[in-house]
């Protein structure tokens, strides 16, 4: 007598939907994440996992941070209402929004706060009396890059810089 086909534990089926769940949203962010707008923290927090940097803003709005740096190319901004919904997700380190960074204007907070803590090992330069910041990026979504903050010390922006990205070391072929 033939045996029915027998399905799989219901904690199995769960996790393996869960698992294909959070691949989808690693493999396509941004996406993942504008679908989420109106939900609450918890629901991003379950999708994307912890995030690497957390800020609270004066207007009671905060951001969360979920940064792929210091060897990837991506931040992703998590925007969140003061009731904690979900507002806006985005991929940061993209040329329209680095070059947002306002030169005489922004501190270190500022960069912080769009871009994520830096990764890469800052830099001082005492003869130029700056500190560098520096984020690789895809510069207009094509060449991987290095973007580069200068501040003075008192931590406001004086310069931006975009060089090649050393990790590619001259390989890179269009």
């Amino acid at each position: 007598m033939p045996t029915a086909p027998t399905r799989p534990p219901l904690r199995l089926t769960a996790f393996i939907v869960a698992f294909l769940l959070s691949a989808c949203a690693q493999l396509q962010p941004v996406p993942t994440g504008q679908k989420l707008i109106g939900q609450p923290q918890a629901a991003v927090q379950q999708t994307f996992g912890q995030p690497t940097d957390t800020f609270q803003f004066d207007d009671r709005t905060s951001r969360w941070i979920y940064s792929m740096q210091p060897t990837g190319r991506y931040a992703y901004a998590a925007d969140f209402d003061p009731q904690g919904r979900l507002t806006n997700f985005r991929q940061m380190l993209q040329t329209t929004e680095l070059y947002k960074a306002q030169v005489g204007t922004w501190t270190k907070r500022d960069v912080e706060e769009h871009f994520g803590k830096p990764r890469e090992p800052t830099q001082y330069y005492p003869l130029m009396k700056r500190q560098v910041w520096s984020y690789r990026f895809l510069h207009e979504d094509q060449w991987p890059s290095m973007f580069n903050f200068y501040f003075d010390d008192a931590g406001v922006l004086q310069q931006t810089q975009i060089t090649p990205d050393p990790l590619y070391n001259g390989r890179f072929r269009r």
